[in-house]
């Protein structure tokens, strides 16, 4: 015996190949062609419609994104790194409460882009196996940053949870879509918001 470390073959995981140039482009025009017709249909768009804009069979927009929800994740990706990147640039604003609210905001601006994102992202913070959690789980981390910066500062209260919030914006989000005729809704349920977190 040589001492080896014997090999778990039956658990381990080949690396991901990268696509080949053909399948790269049908993700990507399935993607921009997602991104136009949820934004215009809104995230319940028939995903026939989409394979065939993009120039696609439904068995290939299958192949890449196996549900409604994988399709939606990666449409997201760009809004939900500029989200991201937000966080960071509102951690160290001199008001915390208000970093937090604004923040908050974006989301509702992003969600109000695609009318049904805000649902799927409510359902999704409740369902573990939904790839929109890949939405969700950093924009839950990134937003807990800011809302334990804003209750360190004594802005916030102790009792007022991340989760809450999330379910909070996408319920104004909701709402906003629900009444287009009413511009200032989202504006005014985020004041609601921030005296309420004091």
């Amino acid at each position: 015996m040589t001492g080896a470390i014997p090999m778990e073959t039956s658990t381990a995981r080949p690396a991901a190949r990268p696509m080949r140039a053909d399948a790269r482009r049908n993700h990507d025009r399935l993607v921009g062609e997602a991104r136009r017709s949820f934004a215009e249909h809104g995230t319940d768009a028939s995903l026939e419609d989409i394979a065939r804009r993009a120039g696609v069979g439904i068995g290939t927009l299958y192949r890449h994104f196996p549900n409604r929800d994988a399709l939606m994740n990666a449409v997201f990706q760009d809004a939900l790194c500029s989200l991201l990147t937000r966080s960071r640039e509102l951690a160290a604003a001199e008001a915390p409460c208000r970093a937090l609210v604004e923040w908050l905001g974006a989301i509702v601006t992003h969600a109000g882009e695609y009318r049904g994102l805000a649902h799927a992202l409510m359902s999704a913070s409740r369902d573990a196996t939904s790839p929109l959690t890949q939405c969700h789980q950093p924009l839950r981390e990134a937003g807990a940053g800011l809302l334990r910066r804003a209750q360190e500062s004594g802005s916030v209260r102790d009792d007022v949870s991340i989760d809450d919030l999330l379910q909070l914006t996408n319920a104004i989000a909701l709402a906003a879509e629900q009444s287009p005729d009413d511009p200032e809704l989202t504006d005014r349920l985020l004041r609601l918001t921030l005296r309420g977190l004091k």
